[in-house]
């Protein structure tokens, strides 16, 4: 059993369509939302929380294959229908759409990670289908690692980097003391003041 290479991919101002709108479809909405991309959902019936979701755009009606088509960045399959997601899946590959069917790794031309996501901090974990079991094993273990502040630390940091450049060209030394300044952001939890920053420096 090889593994599957993890890439991690921009998907805001892209779009994406998702077929079916029911608990599956929401639960894979849920897990896109902090990352940008507009969402088509076609599905006869559409759950009220997907209606209302931002970026989603509700279309009430059975699926057509003309709904596909490459401008997609990818293509979910969450029917209550076997055959139909096995057919959305033919026709996205014959299109060279990436697919994901619910719950059908053989289908799929890609799967979805357990994931840990805080502002851009993300982290996706996949056992290749082999145990969902140790998948979330693990993300629930980085989740308790993970400092509740990580999203304003990774954001302070960025900020931070022009200014640690410019002031310190030399490139070892530069890494040395974003090293130092993380290091000091995990140990308090939080962004640095500028007085420990300075002490840093």
């Amino acid at each position: 059993m090889k593994p599957y290479f993890p890439m991690f991919v921009p998907l805001e101002g892209r779009r994406a369509l998702v077929v079916g709108g029911g608990a599956v479809a929401l639960r894979k909405l849920e897990k896109l939302a902090p990352y940008g991309a507009t969402i088509r959902v076609i599905a006869p019936q559409i759950l009220p929380e997907i209606e209302t979701m931002q970026d989603v755009e509700p279309v009430r009606r059975a699926f057509q294959p003309s709904d596909l088509h490459e401008d997609w960045a990818f293509v979910i399959a969450a029917t209550d229908d076997s055959r139909a997601n096995h057919l959305i899946a033919e026709q996205c590959g014959c299109r060279h759409i990436p697919v994901n069917v619910v719950d059908d790794p053989a289908h799929c031309s890609f799967l979805f990670p357990a994931l840990v996501q805080r502002g851009p901090f993300s982290v996706g974990i996949s056992t290749g289908g082999a145990s969902p079991t140790a998948a979330i094993w693990f993300k629930e273990r980085i989740e308790a690692m993970a400092p509740e502040r990580l999203e304003d630390i990774l954001l302070w940091l960025h900020a931070q980097r022009p200014a640690i450049k410019a002031a310190i060209p030399e490139e070892q030394l530069r890494a040395a003391a974003l090293r130092r300044l993380f290091a000091a952001c995990m140990e308090k939890g939080a962004p640095l003041d500028d007085e420990e920053t300075e002490g840093l420096l």
